[in-house]
């Protein structure tokens, strides 16, 4: 079972640095750059560009770069020409702390860049650059990176985005656009309800302590639930089920792997198959759920809730 990115969603996993990642058509205002990862213990500094091209020298529209130097400090800036521009720096609240992960979101506004670190604002930078020409994400330094997406983009004509996942068409918004940041418990519609090929994008932080999370695909007008997918972290247990008819049916316990550690971060994928919930967790297949309540037009309705804090719902 491949995993299939849902339109306008270019996850990258785990990748090493340095790494260039590319964005497909260029950066528009809606779109988003998100980054998850760790900062070691023996950091120096590190950095994420929004780069013109995927070479050494090109221009850059952007250049972040966090450096713990004993005065830490997060300078921005643009490289253009072969030349730097004048830095702005920003030394008050650093986000960013030796050992400990961090979530980091980059926001395509008309007139800049806006740049949330772990759910809240930290710096707004002016363009100097059109964002159009964007062309790759590139972090280098010392980090430590879990994930890379952008959110809102397309993908290249002719070829796939990633080895072994099916092109998605190029330039296409992202289904229902994503909401950042929503507090829990979320609840959302899903007009005209689930449908086959559909893939809704669950993106969050386990906070140390966290016990347990749940995200139900449930009927409003029936309040039954078509899939409720439990991670107990108390029990090192992912429950699968349904309740129908006003009772539970039987558990689905079976998993390969734990993905789900207090303190990270995770990136949970379902998409909607004709006969089956197919689960994605960071990129990597977790589990098949048969339905159950075959009429999916009446699941419309999404619901999280429990020791999480959400970093993304896309579907």
């Amino acid at each position: 079972m491949a995993f299939v990115p849902a339109v306008g969603y270019q996850p990258m996993y785990n990748p090493t640095t340095p790494f260039r990642n590319p964005i497909y058509g260029g950066l528009r205002p809606g779109m988003s750059v998100w980054i998850q990862g760790t900062v070691p213990h023996h950091v120096s500094k590190f950095a994420v560009n929004l780069s013109c091209g995927q070479f050494d020298g090109c221009d850059i529209a952007f250049h972040f770069n966090p450096r713990f130097d004993g005065k830490n400090k997060v300078v921005c800036n643009t490289f253009q020409g072969g030349s730097w521009g004048s830095e702005e720096r920003r030394k008050d609240n650093f986000p960013f702390h030796k050992g400990t992960h961090f979530d980091m979101v980059i926001m395509v506004n008309p007139g800049s860049y806006q740049v949330n670190v772990n759910g809240m604002p930290f710096y707004e930078y002016r363009h100097r650059v059109p964002m159009e020409r964007v062309q790759c994400v590139h972090v280098e330094g010392d980090v430590t990176i879990q994930n890379v997406t952008v959110v809102g983009g397309g993908a290249p004509m002719g070829g796939p985005a990633y080895p072994g996942v099916p092109t998605p068409l190029p330039n296409l918004p992202v289904m229902g656009g994503p909401v950042y940041s929503p507090p829990v418990p979320y609840y959302g519609n899903i007009p005209e309800g689930v449908s086959p090929k559909r893939t809704f994008i669950v993106r969050g932080y386990i906070p140390p302590g966290g016990q347990k999370f749940h995200i139900n695909f449930k009927s409003a007008a029936t309040n039954e639930i078509a899939l409720h997918f439990n991670v107990r972290l108390n029990e090192n247990a992912v429950v699968r089920n349904s309740f129908i008819r006003g009772s539970w049916g039987n558990e689905e316990r079976a998993m390969a792997f734990n993905p789900f550690i207090p303190g990270q971060y995770f990136d949970i994928s379902i998409r909607i198959g004709n006969g089956r919930y197919k689960v994605f967790v960071n990129g990597q297949q977790f589990c098949e759920y048969f339905h159950r309540m075959t009429n999916l037009p009446m699941v419309n309705t999404l619901e999280i809730g429990g020791d999480i804090v959400l970093s993304l719902v896309q579907f």
